[in-house]
């Protein structure tokens, strides 16, 4: 069914905008290119239009923090299958670069754009926090299709892609309001995001997760507070659903190894229930050092969640592990399958006779 945008002004009677037509799709390219947060604000920037090995061009490139390629193409002058099918063509290509190539995309891209961060480190560390990692790098992508409209046909297939075959592909809709002199950019998703993600196409295969779980720890002075944690038993996330969802692969029992980006490691605990809201954790009689947002304050999306846990080991911030080799990623909760994970869990359960 199509997705349908509305805009009212609200007055003594609510007014609706109308819409207009959107003459050319470049301009909507240019305001993506200006402020990828139009699509996602988990999202970095890597590449517009980008050159490839068979003669043509992607509009846009993007990664996210966990490395997945996202494939961004604009359906412009093509017929809404042409634009699902050369996003396909494009993700085939993608699945096939080394790392190198991915960071000599973003060079290319820094130095024909005038990007700031001239370095795919660089703006990768700058954006997510943390340093990428050479198997995470292109180990999945996923393609969206950026549209005015499309026809059901098409969306039929879009959304067999994701349901039967698990393959990540999504559609965004914009429409583009008048009122008065000012113009408004509406959007909507034809897929929940998060979905698209979880069916982000593995790039390779790779080694067999060991059953040991990941964890980043967002301490900070003006939020989450690892004294906190350690005082309480607990590990939380939030700001956004692309930080919290994770917490809720979890289940009692589970361990994690929990990790402060920028610090080391710093405790690996044994989940005692499941994921929680701040509203259902948190009570009076806490007296907390850190800052964490409820439902009624922030909303489902942006509110804090917290999993109840029993700390087997923990140091610190002062006493965290950071040593060369150990592994690092920005996603709240993971389930690593590189043998730098491997290495990651023997290396700490050596140091803390675990």
């Amino acid at each position: 069914m199509a997705v349908q945008h509305g805009i009212w002004k609200i007055g003594d009677s609510p007014q609706a905008l109308p819409t207009i037509k959107i003459d050319n799709e470049l301009l909507l390219e240019e305001q993506i290119f200006k402020d990828i947060s139009i699509l996602n604000s988990n999202w970095l920037l890597i590449g517009r239009q980008v050159f490839t090995d068979f003669g043509k061009y992607i509009d846009l490139l993007a990664i996210d923090a966990s490395g997945s390629i996202i494939v961004v193409e604009l359906k412009k002058h093509k017929t809404p299958r042409d634009v699902v099918a050369q996003a396909i063509d494009y993700a085939a290509w993608v699945e096939t670069l080394p790392s190198e190539r991915i960071v000599q995309i973003y060079k290319d891209y820094a130095e024909r754009w005038n990007v700031s961060e001239k370095s795919f480190s660089e703006a990768f560390c700058a954006k997510f926090g943390v340093a990428p990692t050479e198997d995470d790098v292109n180990s999945s992508h996923q393609m969206v299709i950026v549209a005015a409209e499309l026809d059901a046909s098409t969306e039929r297939i879009i959304t067999y892609l994701n349901d039967k075959c698990s393959i990540g592909v999504n559609a965004v809709f914009f429409s583009v309001f008048q009122d008065g002199d000012n113009q408004y950019l509406s959007r909507a998703w034809m897929i929940d995001p998060a979905e698209t993600e979880e069916h982000a196409v593995q790039v390779a295969q790779k080694q067999d997760w060991n059953g040991e779980f990941y964890g980043s720890f967002g301490a900070s002075p003006d939020a989450y507070s690892w004294e906190d944690a350690r005082k309480y038993g607990f590990i939380c996330a939030g700001g956004g659903r692309w930080y919290s969802k994770t917490l809720f692969m979890l289940e009692p029992g589970n361990r994690v190894w929990v990790n402060i980006p920028k610090t080391g490691y710093v405790g690996v605990c044994e989940v005692l229930e499941r994921v929680k809201p701040t509203d259902d954790f948190i009570h009076a009689s806490m007296e907390l050092d850190g800052s964490y947002k409820t439902i009624e304050e922030a909303g489902e999306d942006r509110a804090d969640y917290f999993v109840p846990v029993r700390w087997i080991y923990d140091v610190p911030q002062s006493q965290a592990v950071n040593e060369i080799g150990l592994f690092g990623n920005q996603n709240s909760i993971a389930r690593p399958r590189t043998p730098k994970w491997d290495y990651t869990v023997n290396r700490l359960k050596e140091l803390w006779k675990v």
